[in-house]
């Protein structure tokens, strides 16, 4: 072996008084012994080094959760203030200082009350005594001494501050500037309104755009029951002055035999026979023109119509003539009406949504050479339903979810704008009914209109 380990004195004194072979067994236990030591010095060093990374660890970790912490307070808009329970100020954040006009170091140990208008000092007061009964302070308004002495109201949110222990320690104060709030409101509000807007006018614009779509169809409508009037009318005149004629030659000198004859000549009978039918006749020619004009009226108007009794089948019937007869290729029509079958609604939206309903099936068959349509109504228990079928391709799977989705449309720009069937499903929803869209198993898509039915109150 190499250099001897060191022997005290105990051991030298024993050594005088040992053999040779006992001196070996002793030198072997002492260096056993020292091996022992060193082993556990390693042990022992091993593990200081282990548990000093495992504190450098645990302090960077403290150190980001700190910047962290600090990131976060410096960039609230709201003000944030830490207390004691006797209001020292112990935290501020950048919010707060930035109001006051003092930096968050010299806030620290300042009294909370000397910050807060006099007016306010009751209701910061409070907020300790209800942190003591775990009561949690929500949006309390209180005024905060800002730069120059200028008051800021807050609106203040106060919780409770534990230490590590969980023992109560102070409170936390979370404000938001009223002005700041209203503001946000005021925007908030703004933006409803002119999004509001925004709805009547697409709706407007939708209508619009449909009245421009059947101009052609309501002057064939009108063009029928004027040219009517107009024959009556123009029979009258004649008979007018025949009448004329007879009255002024019953004052002359002429005979009863003269008289007769005349009357003969002028068809003075057949004139009285005709009279009541002609008038009659003008009258329902004109008041044809005048619900025709009514319903027009209730179509492009842009206020609110009453809720009336409205004849479903007239409606489907009048909406599906009106788009029909400017269409390109006109539809066969198979109407499957429950007559008479009525329903308290919003006549004009009612004949809105037929319209557009029509008008989107005849779209999409465009390239039918025999369009053909299905339109019914029944009643179904305490509900009124009317649908409008086509004979087209159907509805793709990708697009039946977003049909009724504002502005979606399967046509080429400039062709569609993708608010017909949106604007029909919102009125559909206002009347407090549903509008819905699916595939008919034999082809083709059908759209059904549910609406309530309700007993119209006579009194």
């Amino acid at each position: 072996m190499g250099s001897k380990l060191p022997t005290t004195p105990a051991q030298k004194g024993l050594s005088d008084h040992v053999g040779p072979v006992d001196e070996l067994v002793m030198q072997s236990l002492d260096e056993e012994a020292w091996i022992e030591v060193i082993q556990k010095m390693d042990s022992v060093y091993s593990d200081l080094i282990e548990s000093q990374v495992d504190v450098e660890e645990k302090n960077a970790k403290l150190e980001n959760a700190q910047k962290f912490i600090r990131s976060i307070l410096s960039s609230m808009t709201d003000v944030l203030i830490v207390t004691d329970m006797k209001g020292i100020i112990q935290r501020v954040n950048t919010a707060m200082a930035n109001i006051v006009g003092k930096s968050e170091k010299q806030m620290v140990g300042d009294s909370l009350l000397s910050y807060f208008e006099e007016s306010s000092l009751a209701a910061v007061d409070a907020f300790f005594e209800m942190v003591h009964s775990q009561e949690t302070i929500l949006d309390s308004e209180i005024s905060l001494i800002g730069e120059n002495d200028v008051l800021v109201p807050l609106s203040v949110n106060c919780s409770t501050h534990y230490d590590n222990k969980g023992r109560l320690v102070g409170v936390v104060l979370i404000g938001r500037p009223i002005g700041e709030l209203r503001r946000a409101y005021t925007e908030l509000d703004d933006a409803h309104q002119n999004l509001h807007m925004a709805q009547e006018q697409l709706v407007l614009s939708e209508k619009m755009a449909a009245l421009g779509r059947l101009v052609a169809g309501v002057a064939h409508e009108l063009n029928n029951p004027i040219s009517f009037v107009f024959g009556n009318m123009h029979a009258l005149q004649r008979y007018g002055a025949n009448i004329t004629q007879y009255l002024q030659a019953l004052d002359s000198d002429l005979s009863a035999q003269e008289l007769k004859a005349l009357r003969a000549q002028l068809k003075i009978d057949k004139i009285a026979r005709d009279i009541a039918p002609l008038v009659d006749g003008t009258l329902e020619g004109a008041e044809r023109v005048r619900d025709i004009v009514q319903d027009l009226r209730r179509f492009s108007s842009a206020q609110e119509q009453p809720r009336e009794d409205v004849d479903l089948p007239t409606i489907l019937r009048t909406a599906t003539k009106w788009v029909s007869t400017t269409a390109r290729v006109r539809p066969e029509v198979d109407f499957q009406l429950e007559e008479p079958l009525s329903v308290v609604a919003h006549k004009g939206h009612i004949h809105q949504i037929v319209v557009n309903l029509v008008q989107n099936s005849i779209d999409v068959m465009a390239d039918s050479p025999s369009p053909r349509l299905e339109i019914g109504c029944r009643l179904e228990g305490d509900a009124v339903k009317a649908w409008v079928r086509d004979f087209g391709p159907g509805i793709s799977d990708e697009d039946m979810p977003n049909i009724f989705e504002p502005f979606y449309t399967t046509k080429p720009i400039g062709q569609g704008t993708g608010l017909g069937l949106s604007v029909s499903y919102r009125m559909a929803e206002e009347q407090g009914g549903k509008l819905s869209a699916e595939n008919h198993p034999d082809g083709g898509a059908i759209f059904t209109l549910t609406l309530p039915m309700e007993v119209k109150n006579d009194e």
